[in-house]
């Protein structure tokens, strides 16, 4: 099983509670990878009509395969030259998912093709609001977002902000269609380099905690199959205890820590280390280097 499939597989939280996406209205997702993968599938297992959605790949085989998991349609930019700009004609929304160095180019492309009212959302690092509405036609309405990959769990996190044309009403859609998929936060675009290293990229620190877990149980005897079983479900299950809304990280912490025992001893370990510096260098990396894409980008 793939991990999307795996990701697919797994019960979607509140789903009693959450509100299935406007049918009625066409997303187009430009560019099907990592992200704009997540998504396309949370947005998809929290109930949306698979033919309200539209996808573009470049690889035929890649839309072969997308098409068959998902039902949506998908088209291959080595089948259609103009992939993009059919996929964002007549979409009410429509989600730039590239690499940040092409999302201007993207931009470009399917200018001509967008409706005046159809909201443009780059999940792309370090792409400003400005840059993106500079390669657009004057008045699209534009969201720069900041989601990650837990959102094809149903776990994700969401930084988001309104550019300059964008209505309430607008930027409601969008915070919307990214709930039923996780947590959502607008905020300033000058804070969206923060969100980025701490929720964007943060996913892979707890994949990079997990491999650490597993190495340090193979230097103490374990088998590197036992191991990363159990790194990987103690981290997964720590996560899910953190999903709770009134949950505390260091609370959380605090009641498993005993006295002089072994949790208490290996976090002096890690305090002596300079973990949490360590964590803070990182982050402050991740910001720096969404900064410096923007930059050149012009």
């Amino acid at each position: 099983m793939t991990s999307a499939a795996a990701a697919n597989a797994l019960p979607h939280p509140h789903d009693a509670d959450r509100s299935r996406p406007r049918p009625s209205r066409r997303i187009a997702f430009l560019g099907a990878g990592n992200m704009n993968g997540a998504i396309l599938r949370g947005i998809l297992a929290a109930g949306a009509d698979p033919s309200a959605l539209v996808a573009t790949v470049r690889g035929a085989e890649k839309a072969r395969a997308l098409r068959t998991e998902t039902g949506i349609e998908v088209l291959a930019g080595a089948d259609t030259p103009d992939a993009n700009r059919a996929a964002a004609a007549g979409a009410d929304i429509v989600f730039l998912g590239v690499k940040p160095v092409g999302i201007q180019d993207l931009c470009r492309e399917i200018a001509g093709a967008l409706r005046p009212d159809a909201v443009v959302v780059s999940v792309a690092a370090g792409v400003t609001i400005a840059q993106i509405e500079g390669a657009l036609a004057a008045g699209q309405p534009v969201v720069r977002s900041m989601p990650n990959t837990p959102l094809m769990a149903g776990r994700g996190a969401v930084g988001l902000s309104a550019g300059s044309t964008a209505t309430e009403a607008q930027v409601a859609e969008v915070v919307a269609l990214f709930e039923v998929s996780g947590l959502v936060r607008v905020v300033p675009e000058e804070q969206l380099d923060a969100v980025t290293a701490i929720s964007g990229s943060g996913p892979a620190y707890a994949f990079y905690l997990a491999e650490a877990m597993a190495r340090a149980g193979v230097e103490l005897g374990l088998s590197a199959d036992l191991a990363r079983d159990l790194a990987r479900a103690t981290v997964a299950g720590a996560g899910a205890m953190l999903a709770d809304p009134a949950a505390d990280p260091a609370g959380l912490r605090k009641a498993i820590t005993s006295p002089n025992g072994t949790t208490e001893r290996a976090l002096a370990a890690f305090d002596e280390a300079g973990l949490a510096d360590i964590v803070a260098r990182g982050a402050r990396a991740a910001a720096e280097r969404a900064a410096e894409i923007s930059r050149s980008l012009g």
